[in-house]
C-alpha cells in the first residue's frame, strides 16, 4: 500500500483539497502543521494520481510532496482518522466500529473504496440542510442523490423520510461502496451508474448533489426536468453565485445557505422567494 500526501501553505489548503477530491474522491486524511496543511490519500501501486499531478495541483502553494510505502495494516490507520459525527444534534454518522448513540437516528457508514464516510464540511452542510427540510415537513416523497459516493447523504434522507431514493455515480466503486452501506443501515436505494458531466441526471422532486462547481453548471445546462427543492455543495464560497446563476434559469431560488470556512452548501427551491 502507499500513501501519497501533498504539503501546501494553509492560505491555499481548501483550494488543493477540492483539486484532490477529483483525483482521488473521499476519504482524504488531513493533518496540519503551523505553516502548512497536508492531505494523504492511500492505495495500492498503480490506483494514484502521479506525483506530478499532486504538485499541479499545490501549484504556486506547494511545500511538499511525498510518496511512501506503508504496512499491510494501513488500515488499522485508516481507522484512526474515520471517527463518529453528531450532525444537527440528531444524525450520527459512524463507521461500523463505532457505537451508536442513544436518542439520534444511526447512519453507518464505512469508506469502503475511499469513499467519504460525511467528515467533510460539505457533506456535513448538506446533512444539516436535509435535516432542515425535515423540520418544515418536506422530507417525504422521491429523492435523488447526484454523485452518491458513499452514499451517505441518500440514506440520511432514507431515515428522514424520504423515497424512494435514486442514488447516482460515475464511479462503480462508488456504487458499490453505497450499495453496502445501504445494507448495512437496511436502507432501499435504487443505484446507478450516470455520467453527469455527459446525460442529464435522474429527475425527482428532491435532490441532494454534493458536487464541484463545474459539474453543477454542467448538470444545470442539461437538466431536462428541474426539482422542485435542491440541495447542493462541494461550492466554495466564491463560486456561490455561479450556481445560484446555474440553476436561476430554470426557477429554482436560493433560500437558505450553510457556511463552513470557504465551504458552502445551498437549499434552492422553485418559485421566488418570499
Amino acid at each position: 500500500m502507499i500513501r501519497l500526501a501533498v504539503r501546501c501553505r494553509p492560505e491555499l489548503a481548501e483550494r488543493v483539497l477540492a483539486e484532490l477530491v477529483e483525483l482521488a474522491p473521499g476519504g482524504v486524511e488531513e493533518n496540519r502543521g503551523g505553516d502548512w496543511v497536508e492531505y494523504a490519500i492511500y492505495g495500492a501501486p498503480g490506483e494514484l494520481p502521479a506525483l506530478p499531478d499532486l504538485e499541479a495541483i499545490a501549484g504556486e502553494g506547494l511545500v511538499d510532496v511525498t510518496s511512501a510505502e506503508i504496512p499491510d495494516d494501513w488500515a488499522d490507520r485508516w481507522q484512526d482518522f474515520h471517527r463518529p459525527l453528531l450532525v444537527g444534534g440528531r444524525l450520527w454518522v459512524r463507521p461500523s466500529w463505532e457505537a451508536p448513540r442513544e436518542g439520534t437516528i444511526d447512519i453507518v457508514v464505512d469508506p469502503g473504496q475511499g469513499f467519504g464516510t460525511g467528515a467533510h464540511p460539505t457533506t456535513r452542510m448538506c446533512l444539516e440542510l436535509l435535516l432542515d427540510l425535515a423540520d418544515a415537513g418536506s422530507a417525504q416523497g422521491p429523492l435523488a442523490d447526484w454523485g452518491t459516493g458513499s452514499g451517505v447523504l441518500a440514506i440520511a434522507a432514507a431515515k428522514l423520510g424520504f423515497g424512494p431514493i435514486v442514488a447516482c455515480d460515475h464511479e462503480p466503486a462508488a456504487l458499490e461502496a453505497a450499495g453496502a452501506n445501504a445494507r448495512a443501515n437496511a436502507v432501499e436505494l435504487e443505484l446507478r451508474r450516470a455520467n453527469l458531466r455527459e446525460h442529464p441526471p435522474p429527475p425527482a422532486p428532491t435532490v441532494v448533489a454534493n458536487l464541484t462547481t463545474p459539474i453543477l453548471r454542467e448538470i444545470a445546462r442539461r437538466l431536462e426536468r428541474a426539482p422542485q427543492r435542491l440541495i447542493c455543495s462541494g461550492l466554495l464560497a466564491t463560486e456561490a453565485a455561479d450556481a445560484r446563476d446555474a440553476f436561476a434559469r430554470h426557477g429554482l431560488t436560493e433560500r437558505l445557505r450553510r457556511t463552513q470556512g470557504d465551504w458552502i452548501a445551498i437549499s434552492f427551491a422553485a418559485g421566488p422567494t418570499a
